[in-house]
């Protein structure tokens, strides 16, 4: 167990309960924590268990998982440098905690949707599956990863002011060509979630549990 890429990251860990194998990554946007999204998951799957990191670089005080040069153009160096040490931290947990490493379902929002779209690119056996709220496209893969199978949620929205409409489109097409079985769906609001957006993840896990 690499303790080192633990202990680098400040987290929350929940186990699960009532024999749920499943452990929600949980990524929150700029400016949150490792405790921003923990009501959510127990909207989403309150029995799974729960693995919630804070994001290590601060943008003026704001924590996020990798930086940026600008609004909406991404430090692409951090970004890799960073995603490495997202896939290294989860298998430490994993070994800490003995969780099952084959059943992580990455919960992103914003920032923290482009990074677990970073992991599953670079590291397409670190998660079981994804739901990915607001995403962008975080970089283009020279090759496409297998992603075969693996379910991936889309949640955008029509009017959001930080993700173009297609960002969204685009990336959904980029997972599809890997193999992945993608959802899109699309809200009526902005950046910010909102509770059509819980339902539908909500939704889309438990068809997915019981397919």
């Amino acid at each position: 167990m690499n303790i080192s890429a633990l202990q680098n990251h400040v987290h929350r860990y929940l186990p699960p309960k009532d024999g749920d194998a499943r452990t929600l990554l949980l990524l929150h946007g700029t400016g949150g924590n490792e405790s921003d999204l923990l009501p959510l998951a127990q909207l989403l799957a309150p029995n799974a268990g729960v693995l919630s990191p804070r994001g290590r670089v601060l943008e003026r005080g704001a924590a996020r998982f990798f930086g940026r040069l600008a609004e909406g153009v991404f430090d692409l160096d951090d970004l890799r440098l960073r995603t490495q040490n997202l896939i290294a931290f989860v298998d430490a947990a994993a070994a800490k905690y003995e969780f099952d490493p084959n059943s992580v379902i990455a919960v992103g929002l914003s920032n923290g949707a482009n990074i677990a779209t970073s992991v599953l690119l670079t590291s397409p056996d670190t998660l079981s599956c994804a739901i990915l709220f607001r995403p962008m496209v975080p970089f283009e893969p020279n090759d496409p990863p297998p992603l075969n199978g693996k379910r991936i949620l889309i949640a955008a929205g029509e009017r959001d002011e930080m993700v173009p409409r297609a960002h969204p489109e685009h990336l959904a097409e980029l997972l599809r060509v890997c193999g992945a079985e993608v959802t899109l769906v699309w809200q009526p609001g902005g950046h910010g979630l909102t509770r059509a957006d819980i339902d539908a993840a909500h939704d889309w896990l438990k068809a997915g549990a019981t397919a």
